[in-house]
């Protein structure tokens, strides 16, 4: 088991990586060149800045079992179809039962703002988050799948 951090926007970040160095789990940091990361007990990849290159990135490195942490939809169902356990930064796991549903309100909202409609965008970010993430990762790294 490693844990790979989807790090582009990512909140909890340095979280995890104090989480995989407690546990003495792998950990990765994924991102693309607008970002910087140097974390003891990660290892950052960086990549090119092309559309979804991380995410593609991400995927083709990923093993059954691996930690994935994202907040792309996308990239979530690839994961899943590769035997990994994926959550987003807040502790909610993607799983077969609810990532379909997840897809479809993206592509809602997509076709809400192209259409020139707008969304209210996310809220800030509180400490019972972090909390909630803290707690999920733990249950994982304690409890392989």
């Amino acid at each position: 088991m490693r844990i790979l951090i989807d790090a582009d926007g990512c909140p909890v970040v340095d979280i995890a990586v104090h989480m995989a160095t407690e546990h003495n789990i792998e950990c990765f940091i994924l991102c693309d060149t607008s970002h910087v990361f140097d974390k003891d007990g990660a290892t950052t990849l960086t990549f090119s800045k092309g559309a979804d290159s991380v995410d593609y990135a991400l995927v083709n490195r990923v093993l059954a079992g691996d930690i994935v942490i994202t907040q792309d939809y996308g990239l979530a169902a690839m994961c899943l179809s590769r035997n990994a356990v994926v959550i987003n930064q807040d502790g909610m796991e993607y799983t077969a039962d609810n990532i379909d549903s997840l897809l479809l309100a993206r592509h809602t909202a997509k076709k809400i703002r192209s259409s020139g409609g707008r969304l209210k965008g996310p809220s800030k970010r509180t400490a019972l988050q972090d909390e909630s993430f803290k707690t999920e990762l733990a249950h994982l790294l304690d409890n392989p799948k």
